[in-house]
């Protein structure tokens, strides 16, 4: 059985929003919402300057507390580790975006369920694609694969590099790993 996950490099990303334009295409995600975000951090001042890139978004949880609080099941969880929402059996009640530790899920507001990043599963990886946000990066900063197939290029990557997880103090147990940013620096 298929184990997905996804490593965002930091090391490597741009800040160039590509992966924003492809998931919103590819996604058909209204204006004003976005399923992922790539924020950007400066420090220092130049010529001394240091810009950090994060990547925010759902972070695919093992132990999804969104999934655990919705009352019509409409959140759930694929056996492959993709939390999806079923927007038909969604009500609005945001009980999942309240318990949301990531700040990641919103109100779409066209169909006015809960929407979320999905590896765009329904789209691109039930057929064998990549997420469009890690098939559009220039500089492959997003790694994406099957964290149970040992030959996997995700495997050998983190296998490779010591990952981060966001908030992992919660246990929820991430699907999406970071590879922290060590380049550069700044003076203060």
């Amino acid at each position: 059985m298929k184990k997905y996950a996804m490593i965002y490099d930091e090391n490597l990303c741009i800040g160039c929003q590509g992966c924003l334009v492809a998931c919103k295409n590819e996604n058909k995600v209204p204006d004003g919402v976005s399923r992922l975000e790539v924020h950007s951090n400066m420090k220092g001042s130049f010529p001394n300057l240091k810009i950090d890139f994060q990547r925010h978004s759902c972070v695919m949880c093992d132990e999804s507390p969104c999934v655990d609080v919705c009352p019509t099941h409409a959140s759930f969880k694929l056996d492959n580790g993709i939390t999806m929402i079923d927007e038909r059996t969604c009500i609005g009640c945001k009980y999942c975006i309240l318990a949301c530790p990531y700040d990641a899920r919103y109100v779409d507001p066209i169909t006015h369920a809960v929407s979320k990043c999905t590896f765009c599963f329904d789209t691109r990886v039930g057929r064998g694609d990549e997420p469009a946000c890690v098939s559009v990066c220039p500089t492959d900063a997003l790694i994406f694969g099957d964290l149970n197939d040992e030959n996997s290029f995700i495997r050998k990557v983190a296998s490779q590099n010591s990952l981060s997880f966001p908030k992992q103090e919660l246990g929820t147990k991430p699907k999406l790993a970071f590879i922290k940013n060590k380049k550069g620096g700044y003076y203060e």
